[in-house]
């Protein structure tokens, strides 16, 4: 059991609650899955998110894996739905508001600060903040960033409507963001720093088949070249050690993705690469503080998992506000 330091509650600022029973930290497929769930069950429920609602999910063009869609569905849309589904049964939502500091004050009421200097208390707090895109950080990456560097094709892929693009990442984000780039692009080069495609069959079949496409293997690049746009990547070939530059007007990265934790780093447990460890329960080592998600340990980052996680953590958010 956590040991809770008792010390004096921070001084309130304003609120637009005293108290929530729960506060849903992103607003994600596993967040607004949670708060359909607990204000459903009449449980006062604030959702923040850093941005607007809906996660990495809003910005994919189309999931075809998600039940009850058999042609699929825009990301926007199916995260749209589920917004207007939380607030429906009375979730408050805050947009463009990041969570800067998560505080147990004692059991049954924590303080989270977010950067606006905002105070929100909540008997529970679930912590949803997902992953970011990794960096390559290599030379051009940053300074080409906005000017041909994305890391959303979803988002800009349709401002190199007939231009030359290279997607760096063969996984299944990079082959599923790049095939609607197929479309309107001139050419799209795959370049993928593995000897082979980890990505699901279905996806590697569609972009090989694609006459614009080109899938290259073992490819470790080493710099985004540019004047005062993206010129090219320069890439080395791991098995023959060959240098070359493949022109480019767009260069979308798809090489992984980063947990947004920072801010409970010093209060959870991680694992080695900083995502959150909870029970089966979704609970972490704090009673009262929940992770989902993304963000969680051994989530295999898709939104069917994340959406089980939501609901896993709503039903021991019940019993243990019961149990308060």
């Amino acid at each position: 059991m956590f040991d809770f330091k008792l010390t004096p509650e921070t001084p309130k600022k304003e609120h637009k609650s005293d108290l929530y029973d729960v506060i849903i930290i992103g607003g994600g497929p596993a967040g607004l899955t949670t708060a359909i769930s607990t204000a459903r069950d009449g449980m006062e429920t604030l959702v923040l998110d850093r941005e607007s609602t809906g996660g990495l999910a809003a910005t994919t063009d189309i999931i075809e894996n998600y039940p009850g869609f058999p042609e699929g569905i825009n990301g926007m849309d199916l995260m749209d739905r589920f917004r207007r589904q939380a607030e429906r049964f009375g979730t408050e939502i805050t947009e463009f508001e990041e969570v800067s500091e998560v505080r147990p004050i004692k059991e049954g009421l924590i303080e989270v600060e977010t950067d606006t200097e905002q105070v929100y208390r909540g008997k529970t707090v679930v912590i949803a903040t997902g992953s970011r895109p990794k960096k390559l950080n290599i030379p051009g990456e940053d300074e080409y960033y906005g000017k041909g560097v994305s890391y959303c094709a979803t988002c800009d892929g349709p401002l190199f409507r007939g231009k030359d693009v290279i997607i760096i990442g063969a996984g299944n984000s990079g082959l599923q963001e790049g095939l609607p780039v197929l479309d309107y692009a001139n050419k799209v080069t795959f370049l993928e720093f593995l000897p082979s495609s980890r990505a699901e069959q279905i996806l590697q079949d569609r972009v090989k088949a694609h006459a614009k496409s080109t899938l290259l293997f073992n490819q470790r690049v080493v710099e985004i070249e540019g004047e005062q746009t993206v010129t090219g990547v320069v890439s080395i070939d791991r098995e023959t050690g060959e240098r070359q530059v493949f022109p480019a007007d767009g260069v979308f990265i798809y090489v992984g993705y980063s947990p947004y934790t920072a801010f409970v780093k010093d209060l959870v447990d991680l694992n080695q690469w900083d995502y959150i460890k909870t029970d089966q329960h979704m609970r972490t080592k704090i009673p009262g503080l929940y992770a989902i998600g993304d963000v969680r340990a051994d989530n295999p980052a898709q939104m069917t998992v994340s959406v089980g996680d939501g609901t896993k953590a709503a039903l021991d958010i019940r019993e243990f506000i019961q149990e308060l």
